[in-house]
């Protein structure tokens, strides 16, 4: 059986913002990822909590299935921080597409570009549902792989945008390839009115009294176990949303505040019942809002069937098995 295989250049000509083959959509990304948290909240497209298979300090490997759209996929993935310094990518993995109806394999995609495509679509995505309508700039804390995909979509959606790295050399390689700026300090980018941290989440960026009043943070860096972007004065400050409940009160950005009894369930609510209309948004100027990001099957589904969509226009290598 010749099953597609879509590269990681392949994903990103299929469905990335500065590549995507339509210019009247070229945020096909977001509208796809939106899709699937409606999707998700109306209960048409479902997942159970990714599994975690540790090896730290080394890494960890990340099993995710979902099933929604006449499809079921799994993504077996990796994140192993120190792999730069080995001349190897921090994540890597595989996205299975199979029929849901009759189980064959219909594609194979990189992991990687799916996962950068997604991340950086719910990063803006939650910014623009939650944040104010007067938002100007936008600053993201991060620019490896996924933190560039966040910049890319921001800029193709007309935001102005600043970087910051703890590397400023890679921030301003970064920043010159994109368009983007570069925040003289951390402390400046943290004081945008949109920003998005996209770190290894093994440390706190936002403390207890960093961010002013109306504010949006969307947190894609504490996607695991034991990490964190923000301390839990500040969780408790903000209005809260999450991409999953079972998900971020487990292994994401929450669990913290969640473990030591700083936040409930009743706190916090889910991005997708805001995009369907059920609960409000932001619901008011000066509230802080903050995101939680964990990462969602579902969206990967998203992602890979935006550009299956696209396997007719792609010279795409075939895997015989």
């Amino acid at each position: 059986m010749a099953v597609p295989f879509f590269s990681g250049a392949d994903v990103e000509r299929a469905v990335s913002p500065h590549e995507a083959y339509d210019a009247v959509t070229p945020d096909r990304a977001v509208d796809a990822v939106r899709d699937a948290f409606v999707a998700h909240a109306r209960g048409e497209w479902t997942m159970p909590p990714k599994v975690y298979v540790t090896n730290y300090p080394a890494g960890d490997f990340r099993a995710m299935p979902a099933l929604g759209g006449g499809f079921a996929l799994l993504k077996w993935i990796n994140s192993f921080p120190g792999n730069p310094a080995l001349g190897l990518p921090t994540v890597s993995g595989v996205v299975l597409i199979s029929d849901a109806e009759t189980g064959a394999l219909r594609a194979v995609l990189d992991a990687g570009s799916v996962t950068a495509l997604r991340t950086g679509a719910a990063a803006v995505l939650a910014a623009e549902t939650l944040g104010r309508a007067d938002a100007r700039g936008a600053a993201v804390i991060g620019v490896g792989v996924n933190g560039q995909a966040a910049v890319r979509t921001l800029l193709a959606r007309g935001h102005e945008v600043t970087v910051w790295d703890v590397d400023e050399g890679r921030a301003r390689r970064a920043a010159a390839e994109l368009g983007a700026d570069v925040a003289p300090s951390l402390p400046d980018a943290l004081g945008a009115d949109v920003v998005v941290t996209v770190t290894p989440g093994h440390e706190v960026l936002i403390g207890d009294e960093t961010l002013r009043p109306g504010q949006h943070v969307s947190l894609m860096g504490a996607d695991g176990p034991g990490k964190a972007e923000a301390s839990t004065g500040a969780l408790r400050r903000a209005r809260l949303f999450c991409d999953d409940w079972e998900q971020a009160s487990h292994g994401g950005e929450l669990a913290h505040g969640v473990e030591e009894g700083a936040i409930e369930r009743g706190d916090v609510t889910d991005l997708g019942r805001v995009l369907t209309g059920e609960v409000d948004g932001r619901r008011d100027p000066d509230e802080v809002t903050m995101f939680d990001s964990t990462g969602l099957a579902i969206q990967d589904l998203a992602i890979a069937l935006a550009a299956l969509e696209r396997a007719g226009d792609l010279d795409l290598r075939t895997l015989e098995l």
